[in-house]
């Protein structure tokens, strides 16, 4: 007699379960494909060559986010999608400032030439 109160409660219990699942699915699927995004753009920024190590990490955990999204692990797909993102970030980042760098290095070539140049047209003034 007990057993056929207990199915109604198991069957709210199984319909509870699958309504988390499926509300999963949505969240980890979006996280996914803005990692996804968000590592295209790191590589559009010059960031395989200029922060090799964050791309390599950000696209080992996309691609682990994808298999955990094939598996269903929608919490685990969800969790490396968000760390894919960081990594993607952090390694634009890196290209940017690395970049940037480059470019002060090279403008303070060139003042130094301009001064150079405007020091040697002082001297033959002088003469």
């Amino acid at each position: 007699m007990d057993s056929p109160n207990r199915l109604p409660l198991l069957t709210a219990a199984c319909v509870l379960a699958l309504a988390a699942c499926s509300s999963m699915k949505t969240p980890a699927t979006a996280e996914v494909a803005s990692s996804r995004t968000a590592v295209e753009a790191a590589a559009s920024t010059g960031a395989p060559e200029l922060a090799p190590a964050e791309m390599a990490a950000a696209r080992d955990k996309m691609l682990r986010a994808n298999q955990a999204l094939a598996a269903k692990d929608y919490r685990t797909a969800q969790d490396l999608a968000q760390q894919a993102q960081a990594d993607a970030k952090l390694a634009q980042s890196k290209a940017s400032s690395a970049k940037a760098t480059e470019a002060a290095n090279r403008l303070q070539e060139d003042i130094r030439v301009l001064r150079e140049e405007l020091e040697r047209a002082n001297s033959t003034m002088t003469r």
